[in-house]
């Protein structure tokens, strides 16, 4: 299971990767889409929109489920994923790079600090794995 160690996560399977200027792509860890199975639809806020960190901004639908995307950050989203609305299995192929959902301008870089390094969610998907 693959972990970019200059990503943050969340409790909740979302990641954040800081960018240039305040910005953070954002999407959901490929152990999230793995549990999923094969995705065929999201629902995503629209450029413009403001999320609050915790707060839900979208939907997952797969062929097993539904699932919540809840924001590891708060700020106005700049930039939509037009791949994944035309194409939803490309966050089954490729999580972290190309299966983004929306990059979100912050008003602080701090925000990140707040997020689980890559090293505490390997720690936390270990004890899951061991709660199974």
């Amino acid at each position: 299971m693959s972990v970019p160690k200059d990503y943050r996560y969340t409790e909740t399977h979302e990641w954040a990767k800081f960018e240039e200027d305040n910005i953070v792509s954002v999407g959901i860890t490929e152990y999230a889409q793995d549990k999923l199975g094969d995705i065929v639809s999201v629902d995503l806020p629209r450029s413009g929109d403001e999320v609050e960190k915790g707060e839900p901004i979208g939907m997952v639908d797969s062929q097993k489920a539904s699932s919540e995307v809840i924001a590891p950050v708060s700020g106005v989203v700049m930039e939509v994923n037009e791949l994944v609305d035309d194409d939803p299995a490309v966050i089954n192929s490729d999580p972290y790079d190309e299966g983004w959902f929306i990059r979100i301008e912050i008003e602080g870089v701090e925000q990140m600090d707040d997020l689980l390094t890559a090293q505490d969610y390997e720690e936390m998907l270990g004890q899951m794995d061991e709660e199974e």
